[in-house]
């Protein structure tokens, strides 16, 4: 018997639970992450900051540093290896790669020099006493949506910043009711738990890179440009990566400065960042601030969608938190807008930070279209239902297994929707009120060309090599049974081999698109070597080996709207004296085309969702607008769920394979976080009858009733 996609039931491995494949090295400690792999001659670096947020460098007084013990070199501005003028990477023009080229400091926290030493406690030693002497001017951090320096882009890499159908302002003026309101979130750090480090050398005229990597190949790409090698010369590994959020998916300062550094001296060298400089090097979440305007018939259909975001970025690059787009594949509306928009300042640069754009946008959004549903007196999910979209709102193009009302009907019965009482602040236990909520998710399936090799070894095992990346989602456990299938054998008889962008070119582990990526091209692979193999044959003591390349494949999939979804309910509980919010349990049911590795699958889901619990309650940046600096750059400060504030959490899907992809699947990665806070708002008003515009939730917030009028309201 054989299941649809032509492999025997009794070898079947996706869809079915597996432990991770790497488990076993990761907590008996024999997996190495990039700070722990050993080399001779090792040399360590430290990164000297800027402590001014504007101006231009006058002096390095590394005289002095270099007579203390163990200092090999001082890099700086004045000596450091000349990089690529103008540089562009993968992912767009990327001017924070362009360290020690000049003497200007664009934001506190710059690299302004780095010290390596033969011991990282010397270069640390050697780094604090370093004297950088400045002439400073004038900065600006303050954020604001007033602010006069506020423009909208003519483009992004990532899409059009604005989209417009319809006549928005006639079609308010014939709603019936409207909601027009305006919400913030603050400043967010990705803060994952292997803090970014990377050891590089020369060997034998190649550059060798160890590095905390979301795409190997990416960066290998990215370090021939910037320093102007044949990439065939530059090889980077990450075999093992301790979470990302999308902090990891560019080159950053650690790997830059190393490459320099062994450059220099002609050493190995190793530079790994400390926690606080982590929160200057390698990115953020922008602050935004929204408007939502919704205007709706008494029965709740939308005429009008209008969704402005404005987001913050550097004086260096232009980096757009795309809050907007959440919208744009969400509901039906005959009036359809959204814009994102953007503010220079002093700051670092921001980055793509879990789900990027939906993750705020969905809070606003989704907050908003509960408030449109209590005006209208319609229970929020019937509400979506009225306004599911036939084809995309704003493309008119198809939509493709659309998941999201299943998702809301399979978790409105397991939550126990159908018996809330809709009227808010009535339900009391002792000191608390209680309030449920939801909201909906939504993210963009997509896929990237990439390579992979298969090797059909002569013990009858088989190895897979590809330049995937394996950020603690299980991927490289997917693609092993992904592989399985593919070959008809049990997972025990294949290796995946990954983290080396000798492997060739694969998409790196962000967006939703690392495993559907990497998967089609293991598929490919597997086909390939299907045919070659001559069944009862002999495999040759080197192996038969075969390569793949999806780029046709990717590139023929036709136009569609494409798109995770889930369903986000939240119990909570206010204290009335006190203003704390406890969630007291969640539930997220998700349509992501067909689940590959149910356990590490549900591992994802839940963890977005603890993350969207953290963003709701917790997590808020404070930049001082006298310094430029933060002032939280730390665990003291910057505050985050921890296990106490985590409650019972159910994730599950339904299920919705995708048609276009040969295994089914869509993507996980991002989906978990999308919606979670907005549902945890919406219970918090159904609790109190307050609305929370502004994040995080605050208990001061919650006890004036403050629904936030900007950063660091």
């Amino acid at each position: 018997m054989t299941t649809t996609t032509g492999v025997p039931t009794a070898t079947r491995s996706v869809g079915t639970a597996h432990t991770r494949r790497e488990g076993v090295a990761k907590v008996t400690g024999e997996a190495r992450y990039a700070g722990e792999v050993p080399h001779a001659e090792l040399a360590h670096g430290w990164v000297v900051l800027s402590t001014v947020a504007r101006g231009r460098i006058v002096a390095v007084e590394d005289g002095p540093v270099r007579k203390l013990p163990g200092v090999i070199q001082v890099l700086h501005h004045g000596n450091a290896p000349r990089l690529q003028e103008g540089f562009a990477g993968t992912l767009g023009p990327d001017a924070t790669a362009l360290m020690l080229q000049h003497d200007r400091v664009p934001h506190a926290g710059w690299p302004v020099a780095v010290v390596v030493a033969e011991t990282s406690e010397q270069a640390r030693e050697a780094a604090e006493a370093l004297v950088v002497r400045y002439e400073t001017e004038p900065h600006d951090v303050d954020f604001s949506a007033e602010h006069p320096d506020r423009y909208t882009p003519e483009s992004t890499p990532i899409g059009p910043p604005t989209t417009e159908k319809g006549d928005v302002e006639s079609e308010l003026d014939a709603s019936a009711v409207v909601v027009d309101e305006r919400y913030t979130t603050p400043e967010q750090h990705h803060n994952a738990m292997e803090p970014h480090a990377a050891m590089a050398r020369w060997d034998s005229g190649r550059l060798e890179v160890v590095d905390s990597s979301q795409g190997t190949f990416v960066t290998a790409s990215d370090l021939a440009k910037l320093f102007s090698l044949d990439p065939a010369s530059v090889r980077v590994r990450a075999e093992h990566v301790g979470g990302a959020f999308g902090a990891k998916g560019m080159m950053r300062a650690h790997l830059v400065l190393a490459v320099m550094a062994t450059t220099v001296i002609g050493r190995p060298v190793r530079i790994a960042l400390t926690r606080r400089q982590v929160y200057s090097l390698v990115g953020h979440r922008s602050p935004t601030a929204q408007r939502v305007r919704l205007g709706a018939d008494a029965d709740g259909r939308l005429r009008v969608l209008d969704h402005t975001s404005l987001s913050r970025t550097s004086r260096l690059d232009e980096f757009v938190e795309m809050g907007a787009n959440f919208g744009r594949s969400m509901y039906d509306a005959g009036a359809h807008r959204t814009v994102n928009s953007v503010v220079p300042l002093d700051v670092p640069t921001p980055t793509f930070m879990r789900a990027p754009g939906e993750a705020p946008g969905s809070f606003a959004l989704e907050s908003a279209v509960d408030e449109l549903a209590h005006k209208c007196g319609i229970d929020p999910i019937e509400l979506r239902v009225r306004n599911e979209p036939e084809f995309g709102p704003v493309t008119g193009l198809p939509v493709e297994a659309r998941g999201l009302l299943p998702c809301f009907r399979e978790g409105a019965r397991r939550f126990g929707w159908a018996g809330r009482d809709p009227r808010p602040g009535v339900r009391r236990e002792g000191r608390w009120l209680l309030g449920t909520g939801t909201a909906g998710a939504g993210f963009f399936v997509g896929a990237f060309p990439s390579q992979a090799a298969l090797t059909a070894e002569p013990d009858g095992t088989f190895t897979v090599r590809i330049a995937a990346s394996d950020v603690g989602t299980g991927a490289r456990t997917a693609l092993t049974q992904v592989a399985a299938d593919a070959l008809a054998v049990a997972p025990d008889r294949v290796r995946v081999r990954i983290g080396d962008s000798d492997f060739g070119n694969a998409w790196l582990g962000g967006g939703s698109m690392g495993t559907r990526s990497w998967a089609w091209a293991v598929l490919a692979a597997a086909r390939e070597l299907r045919d070659v193999m001559v069944p009862g044959a002999e495999v040759p003591a080197e192996g038969i080996t075969v390569r793949s390349d999806t780029t046709d494949e990717v590139s023929s999939v036709a136009a569609r709207e494409h798109h995770s979804h889930g369903a986000q309910f939240a119990e909570v509980a206010v204290d009335v004296g006190t203003g704390e919010v406890r969630v007291r349990r969640m539930l997220g049911i998700f349509s992501a085309g067909r689940i590959v590795n149910p356990l590490t699958a549900r591992s994802q889901f839940v963890g977005g969702m603890v993350g969207g619990l953290s963003m709701a309650l917790h997590e808020e940046a404070i930049r001082d607008r006298a310094s430029g600096a933060l002032v939280n750059p730390d665990f003291a400060g910057y505050h985050f769920a921890a296990h106490a504030d985590v409650p019972e959490i159910e994730a599950d899907w339904v299920d919705v394979p995708d048609p276009n992809d040969p295994v089914g699947i869509k993507g996980i990665g991002e989906i978990g976080i999308v919606g979670a806070a907005a549902a945890i708002a919406n219970a918090v008003w159904h609790a109190t009858g307050v609305r929370q515009r502004a994040l995080p939730i605050r208990p001061d917030r919650v006890l004036r009733g403050d629904r936030g009028t900007g950063e660091n309201a």
